[in-house]
């Protein structure tokens, strides 16, 4: 009798501690950064099955911390690999974890009062350099990707976003632009020449711009930027959406959603 009770006694804790396991969601890399002069962390979702001999879209995430929009963004791509759902192919989710958005997604203002309120604003160049030089090649050496790279940005991302496809359209095939911060600098990016204008740029890419009731500016300006993407209709599949149902607040997640559904079709 002692021991039968004994040995339950040990299955009980066995099995205590066999439950005790961490859900793993992802990986978390750091990256340090020579253009940024720090280490800057990235947390990185691997599709189900991923396997190293096969070659991966990369879908890049700006506000991308595990306490900002990484982890329900990554449940949207897994959610979007169901086979039964199909929105997009099997894909490398990172998410860029923010040390000071504010510096890092706007480039210089003339705007007084934002110099004053924002001190550190400015430093975008040297964000989008750190993007193209140091974090493209770190994931494409240490993962096998394709040719597809996605950014997804929102407010100031959003606006980051639009100046990388007014500046350099060709860090990414696809574009996630959500409630952009282009009032900034008295929106003097609209009013810039968009280099996806010029003769010379011929990739083909696709843009999804999507805004909600967040104020006339903030939706004029989504507005003004389709209408100058679109107009490059040889090569730019462009979509626009409004979610009058939404707000700055809670836009987020649908609006990447309906992106990867515009993409799909």
């Amino acid at each position: 009798m002692k021991k039968i009770v004994v040995i339950l006694c040990i299955l009980v804790v066995y099995s205590g501690m066999a439950q005790e396991k961490d859900f793993v969601l992802g990986k978390i890399e750091t990256i340090h950064s020579v253009v940024l002069n720090e280490n800057r962390t990235l947390n990185i979702y691997l599709p189900e099955g991923y396997n190293a001999n096969e070659s991966y879209p990369v879908i890049y995430l700006l506000d991308g911390s595990a306490d900002e929009d990484f982890i329900h963004i990554a449940g949207l791509v897994q959610f979007a690999n169901f086979e039964w759902v199909n929105l997009l192919p099997k894909s490398i989710l990172v998410g860029i974890s923010n040390i000071d958005r504010k510096r890092d997604f706007t480039f210089p203002t003339t705007v007084e009062a934002d110099k004053k309120d924002f001190p550190t604003t400015g430093s975008s160049a040297k964000f989008i350099s750190f993007i193209e030089k140091e974090l493209q090649p770190f994931i494409s050496k240490k993962y096998k990707t394709t040719e597809s790279k996605t950014i997804i940005g929102q407010s100031l991302g959003g606006l980051l976003a639009t100046e990388i496809l007014y500046k350099k359209p060709d860090l990414f095939s696809q574009y996630v632009i959500i409630s952009p911060s282009l009032w900034w600098d008295n929106e003097s990016l609209l009013q810039m020449a968009p280099k996806f204008m010029e003769a010379h740029f011929k990739q083909k890419t696709k843009v999804f711009i999507g805004v909600g009731k967040e104020g006339e500016v903030m939706e004029k300006d989504a507005g003004k930027l389709f209408a100058i993407v679109s107009q490059k209709k040889e090569l730019m599949v462009s979509h626009f959406n409004f979610f009058e149902d939404k707000n700055h607040a809670t836009i987020f997640h649908n609006a990447v959603y309906k992106a990867f559904e515009s993409f799909a079709n």
